[in-house]
């Protein structure tokens, strides 16, 4: 493991409570996610040992293949995890869902209404309910999440319907582009598309979390509301 990832997160720290500055918020308000999609357990183990608790995975496998030790050992009782999370933030197919609703502490990119029904089902009686987000669509490039606001709607309307989930916001991926205002504008989007939610269907804990922001436009979304950045390559480094 060549890469530095305690250099890494000092920088993503500085990053950080610059844009903070910026947009009159608090650090603390922002939750630091490292993606650890393709890096091997050692990278993860040392992002633990730098403080970061929350971790985000692309394949089912992959992520349960990596954590299922690492999680177990860091077990401090009851069903605490010395504060560790994980949570799918990759495509979900129907076939994986089983899985991945046992495993992950967070499925974050819920995008359509089939895979709501397959989760709440597979979910009915449980004790906890699976924290999931619903992913809106609002960059060119990606095809994944629900595809405007009025179909996100009514993926929220389903997704509270079912004592088994527990919605506790969105997640969207920005165009991959150079102009500031194009990824704004997708950021602002998500923001008012969780405000909507909030209005047409009012939850005790609210709708919080705004999980947007990747290593090469977090700032700009802390700017615009974040309240979770997924940091990949800013972390561990280029992918192997």
């Amino acid at each position: 493991m060549d890469y530095d990832i305690k250099a890494g997160l000092s920088r993503i720290e500085e990053r950080l409570a610059a844009a903070c500055l910026r947009s009159g918020r608090k650090r603390e308000e922002i939750r630091l996610m490292a993606v650890s999609k393709f890096h091997p357990l050692p990278a993860v183990e040392e992002a633990f040992k730098q403080g970061i608790r929350l971790f985000g995975e692309n394949r089912v496998q992959e992520g349960t293949e990596k954590f299922a030790a690492f999680r177990e050992t860091r077990r401090s009782g009851g069903d605490g995890r010395d504060g560790v999370e994980v949570h799918l933030v990759g495509s979900l197919q129907r076939n994986k869902a089983k899985k991945a609703a046992a495993f992950f502490d967070c499925i974050q990119s819920v995008d359509r209404d089939s895979l709501i029904d397959e989760l709440g089902a597979l979910t009915a009686g449980r004790e906890k309910p699976l924290m999931i987000l619903l992913e809106l669509h609002t960059g060119e490039e990606s095809k994944a999440g629900f595809p405007d606001t009025d179909s996100l709607y009514r993926g929220g309307e389903k997704a509270v319907s079912y004592p088994g989930l527990k919605p506790l916001g969105l997640m969207t991926m920005a165009p991959f582009s150079k102009d500031e205002k194009t990824i704004r504008s997708s950021f602002r989007r998500l923001r008012e598309a969780r405000d909507g939610l909030e209005k047409r269907f009012p939850l005790s804990g609210g709708w919080p979390c705004l999980s947007m922001g990747m290593s090469g436009d977090f700032e700009l979304a802390v700017e615009e509301g974040s309240t979770l950045v997924r940091i990949g390559t800013a972390i561990f480094g280029e992918r192997g």
